[in-house]
């Protein structure tokens, strides 16, 4: 599928790699944007810096049906069409299945990583599924893509990431079965696994803390550029015989236990 002019909706992309995503395909590619995060500031920062005429932004909860449905309605009042779906939102839950004094951890805990990083990427992929089928088939083969964001959490899960890990490998697990259904009204689904990445979060980090995270990387001796992961989801959006498939996006590295 070309970029050119082509509706994008980024969830989480007012920051980290959902916000270098966003700078990339409009910029490079000439996309607009459609931003869905819960931070407001940040995500009105990243309209004025995008350009009003090519980016938007509404505060949305992706484990809301409701928000995602309002969220969705903006983008068809303001852009009157969906192409492409990157789901990036996420939280990064850390807890252990038995506490400090052996005792199980609450339900909820996991239920919160489940709501936002499995059924948030469902709610904000059907919502928008449902809009694609509606375009205009490209060269007759296809009018839309979805890109859900996995980690190498869910092949690898670090002590402590159970239900963040448990959440990413359900990302993975919707591939097949989402492409081999919305296949039939051209919409290609693929995930991207990335590993470490030089976000602003990350290179806040203390030198040590940096130097220990660089030494788990193979080739190349680095963290993940920003704009690597933004290339990425433009191969995936560009390359039309690409389905069901999940780009580990990790110079190699596997996660240690801790």
């Amino acid at each position: 599928m070309r970029i050119q002019d082509k509706v994008v909706v980024i969830t989480g992309g007012a920051s980290g790699l959902g916000l270098a995503t966003a700078h990339y395909l409009a910029a490079e590619k000439g996309a607009r944007i459609a931003i869905f995060d819960l931070n407001v500031e940040a995500g009105e920062q990243a309209v004025a810096a995008l350009g009003t005429e090519r980016a938007m932004f509404v505060a949305t909860d992706v484990s809301s049906e409701e928000s995602v449905q309002n969220a969705v309605d903006a983008v068809m009042a303001n852009f009157g069409a969906i192409h492409v779906c990157i789901n990036g939102a996420a939280v990064p839950t850390g807890f252990k299945i038995l506490g400090k004094e052996g005792k199980a951890a609450p339900l909820a805990r996991f239920a919160q990583a489940t709501a936002i990083n499995l059924n948030g990427v469902f709610n904000v992929m059907s919502k928008c599924a449902e809009h694609m089928a509606k375009n205009e088939a490209e060269a007759g083969e296809e009018r839309g893509v979805v890109i859900n964001v996995s980690s190498g959490a869910a092949y690898e899960g670090q002590l402590g990431q159970c239900a963040y890990s448990a959440t990413k490998a359900g990302v993975i697990g919707l591939n097949m079965p989402a492409a081999r259904e919305l296949g039939a009204i051209g919409v290609r689904v693929n995930a991207i696994a990335p590993g470490l990445f030089l976000t602003t979060m990350v290179a806040a980090l203390d030198e040590k803390v940096l130097g220990s995270l660089k030494e788990q990387m193979e080739a190349p001796k680095r963290l993940g550029d920003t704009r690597e992961f933004a290339h990425c989801c433009a191969f995936i959006i560009e390359n039309a015989y690409i389905n069901a498939e999940t780009i580990r996006l990790d110079a190699a590295s596997r996660m240690r236990a801790k």
